[in-house]
């Protein structure tokens, strides 16, 4: 497995990593046992970075990861998240939440739902505009010296709130979408402010939340429970103007003999050796074929071709509906 470095503190992990959420929530109906055979897979495979978040099945997801790594710390970077909190009377709605009393407290709480002493990557998951962002990793750099958590994170900050976050401790990782059909980070700066100071870009949705595999044909295609059935980009019009942009990796793909997904995954990785994609899956079938595309190698003309049919902005609709923010 290749190795890429996140910032400059000497965090390694593999080049590609494995996002869990769907394990336990948001994409249809879950399989613990085929998870946990997944995650075991993706560690023989030499994938080191696991990613969770508090939030996902309500500490669900880090308590199967709990299990899963139990006898395997050792060979795991283990990354989660705090800032979004939710109500299980309440699932639709959110509420983001940065004070340093709570940031201690989630941090404690993950750390007992994931069995360990040390969390290797903490992120702040949204930026709490009602709290300075100095405040908040003040408290996250405090989880560091205690030894309970390794290395800071910011998920989708912006490029101002990373300098400031920068400037009260170092930040390893900023997590942000990015794919062919979600380059927002290229053109807004935090790209920029990212590679200024770095910091490693972990790319999370990079297969597109799956519209990038090629395997989604029409909005009928989701279970229950699949949050993608309301997603502005996976309905109506939308979904035939996005499909339509997919047919352009599908072809690309069998010139290359390899997947829509490899293809997809092959131009993120080509986009700098601070990149990390963590592809999220539920089944080994689709990991196997995620790690394959370290294999894959995209000419300078293929990565033109696909960036002249993916050009920022190129997808229709929005990210996310509504997400349901809350301030109490």
């Amino acid at each position: 497995m290749l190795l890429r470095q996140l910032g400059l503190q000497d965090l390694s992990v593999s080049a590609l990593g494995l996002g869990c959420m769907g394990m336990s929530e948001f994409y249809g109906s879950a399989d613990e046992a085929e998870s946990l055979r997944t995650i075991h897979r993706a560690l023989d495979l030499g994938v080191t970075l696991l990613d969770t978040a508090d939030m996902y099945g309500f500490g669900e997801n880090e308590r199967l990861i709990a299990k899963a790594i139990r006898n395997r710390r050792q060979d795991v970077v283990l990354a989660t998240k705090f800032g979004i909190v939710r109500d299980q009377e309440h699932p639709g709605e959110r509420e983001i939440v940065g004070r340093p009393n709570y940031v201690r407290a989630a941090c404690d709480a993950s750390l007992r739902r994931l069995g360990v002493d040390c969390i290797d990557l903490y992120y702040q998951h949204r930026v709490d505009v009602r709290v300075p962002i100095e405040e908040t990793v003040g408290a996250m750099a405090e989880l560091v010296t205690a030894g309970k958590v390794r290395f800071l994170g910011l998920s989708e900050a912006s490029a101002e709130n990373v300098r400031r976050a920068y400037r009260i401790h170092p930040i390893a990782a900023v997590q942000n979408e990015w794919s062919l059909w979600s380059r927002d980070l290229e053109t807004n700066g935090q790209l920029e402010a990212a590679r200024e100071l770095g910091i490693g870009i972990v790319a999370y949705s990079p297969l597109g939340r799956g519209f990038l595999t090629g395997t989604l044909q029409s909005p009928s295609d989701f279970e229950p429970g699949d949050f993608r059935a309301s997603s502005p980009r996976f309905t109506g019009e939308n979904f035939e103007k996005n499909i339509r942009l997919v047919r352009e990796v599908e072809s690309m793909a069998k010139r290359l003999a390899c997947t829509p997904s490899q293809v997809a995954l092959a131009w993120l990785l080509a986009q700098g050796n601070d990149v990390v994609p963590i592809p999220g899956t539920k089944r080994r079938k689709y990991l196997e074929e995620d790690v394959a595309a370290l294999t894959v190698e995209l000419s300078d003309a293929d990565c033109a071709t696909l960036e002249a049919v993916f050009p920022p902005n190129a997808a229709s609709g929005a990210r996310y509906a509504d997400m349901g923010f809350v301030n109490r």
